[in-house]
């Protein structure tokens, strides 16, 4: 749903966190909002000769800043609101390279409790939906 409201989240909600939560550089991105439902958030990473490295794949580091972003959103759309929290582990596993078209950052939250919470991002291409970047994260809710 993008256009809906869950728990008085809308995509508006969303994108403007982007905005307020994260750094500039964070930001410089262009991560967009493209769907959220009750247990995910789904960015679009634009393709972008700057996130890209030799031969035009999209570099490891963008992919893992656009992951812990969308994680945090997707903590935001569970509880309605943002609440502090800091990365406390990421594990990520390169699948395959991303090139020539925009990224899909599905997280999903895998469990949250009051102190930690743990989730799951897949990113694939948009166009051809192959996965190629997979990581598992935990937080510490401050």
């Amino acid at each position: 749903m993008t256009a809906e409201s869950l728990q008085g989240v809308s995509t508006e909600v969303l994108q403007g966190a982007l905005a307020e939560y994260f750094a500039p550089w964070v930001q410089d991105l262009g991560l967009k909002v493209e769907a959220f439902d009750e247990g995910s958030v789904t960015l679009r990473l634009p393709q972008d000769s700057r996130l890209s490295r030799v031969g035009g794949m999209l570099c490891g580091q963008a992919m893992m800043a656009a992951a812990d972003t969308a994680m945090v959103l997707a903590l935001i759309n569970q509880q309605g609101r943002f609440r502090p929290c800091t990365t406390v582990q990421m594990n990520t596993s390169f699948l395959k390279p991303l090139s020539g078209q925009d990224a899909l950052v599905q997280a999903r939250i895998v469990r949250a409790g009051k102190t930690l919470a743990f989730g799951e991002i897949d990113i694939r291409g948009a166009d051809d939906g192959k996965s190629a970047c997979r990581a598992s994260t935990t937080y510490a809710l401050l």
